[in-house]
């Protein structure tokens, strides 16, 4: 059986996410198990998963959460998923699905676009996954096949467009041909996309705990064709857009928060929720928003879009279901302080704001 979708990562926000849009809305019409999932990695807790895509069974996604201040704790069937294979124990099987799909994704994790010193064209199963998708291409190349669209969704800006780079890279050191080159470049699909919803907890042996709030913002480029239609999936033209949304409000403010945790002595246990119950906190988070974020937002167009969102991530913020702890937050503080502090008052100053931004600066220099 051919599967339209084939799936790097198992990840329970995966199974919350895309396998579930696909679930609902796939574009080729109803039907169930359009997807195939391969593990890449030696994990125990992925190969259990994937064990259990192989029997095609459906699973369950608990959406639990704050909609309107309503609260929401339901159970999502999701029968997408038909097949599982491990790419390091079947590579011949990995490499049929992955000349027979239409439509690639991928969630490698944070460090899944880096390179293994050890991979090379004739040593078998690479190791790593830039390796291991050249190597998979180059095999539907040779098979005649047309390129696929590729829908990485690691949370790296540019995903589609980094990823791409990395494979150009690998079959550059691996002396593959300038044919291969050309159709890497001109008939696949590298789309960049950013994925947000917090999946908080799995269920096993498959399935997840998730926030009801979901977001698929996908790049759009000619001759896209998404693989599915959901309301949580938007096809656009300003990606940027949505990335500084999540960067500087939801990202922002998490990071805030966690300042705020280690001023007043890092307690270990202490959630975003307990935090907020602080109303002393809620004002100075609220009023941090009005005075240093949102005027930002206006001075590049975006004041409507980042008071609405601003609106969405304080509801997420209070999920009363979701163990958020700061602690988890905290990490890489110093990091994550420059990225979303300090590119926020950048992009004021590159649209010749003057805003004062006391407390983004103070924590930025603390």
């Amino acid at each position: 059986m051919a599967f339209p979708i084939l799936q790097f990562g198992t990840s329970r926000f995966l199974q919350a996410h895309v396998d579930l849009f696909v679930a609902r809305g796939f574009v080729e019409g109803p039907g169930q198990r359009r997807i195939a999932v391969v593990q890449t990695t030696s994990s125990a807790d992925s190969a259990r998963r994937v064990a259990f895509f192989d029997s095609a069974q459906p699973y369950e996604v608990n959406v639990r959460g704050l909609v309107a201040g309503a609260k929401v704790d339901t159970w999502e069937e999701v029968d997408s998923i038909g097949r599982g294979v491990d790419a390091n124990r079947d590579w011949e099987t990995t490499e049929k699905l992955f000349i027979e799909a239409r439509w690639i994704v991928s969630n490698t994790g944070d460090r899944g676009y880096e390179l293994d010193a050890s991979d090379a064209p004739d040593k078998g199963v690479p190791v790593g996954f830039p390796a291991k998708l050249t190597k998979l291409l180059h095999a539907r190349f040779r098979a005649g096949r047309p390129g696929p669209t590729l829908f990485p969704c690691e949370l790296i800006e540019a995903n589609g467009d980094r990823l791409r780079a990395v494979v150009v890279e690998v079959a550059k050191a691996w002396g593959l041909s300038a044919d291969f080159l050309h159709w890497l470049n001109k008939e696949c699909l590298w789309i960049n996309s950013l994925v947000d919803r917090i999946v908080s907890a799995p269920i096993e042996p498959a399935g997840a705990v998730a926030e009801p709030y979901a977001l698929w913002a996908v790049e759009d480029r000619p001759g896209l064709i998404m693989p599915c239609r959901h309301e949580s999936v938007v096809v656009t033209n300003d990606l940027k857009r949505y990335e500084r949304l999540k960067l500087f409000i939801l990202n922002l403010g998490h990071t805030y928060l966690a300042e705020l945790w280690s001023r007043r002595g890092a307690v270990k246990g202490v959630t975003v929720r307990e935090l907020l119950g602080d109303w002393t906190i809620l004002d100075e988070l609220n009023d941090l928003y009005d005075k240093e974020v949102l005027p930002v937002f206006e001075g590049v167009g975006l004041g409507a879009a980042a008071y609405d969102y601003r609106g969405s991530v304080l509801e997420r913020f209070r999920n009363p279901f979701l163990d958020h702890y700061l602690s988890d937050i905290f990490s890489n503080h110093a990091a994550k302080k420059q990225r979303r502090f300090g590119g926020l008052i950048g992009l004021g100053e590159q649209a010749g704001l003057t805003i004062a931004q006391p407390r983004l600066r103070a924590a930025l220099a603390g």
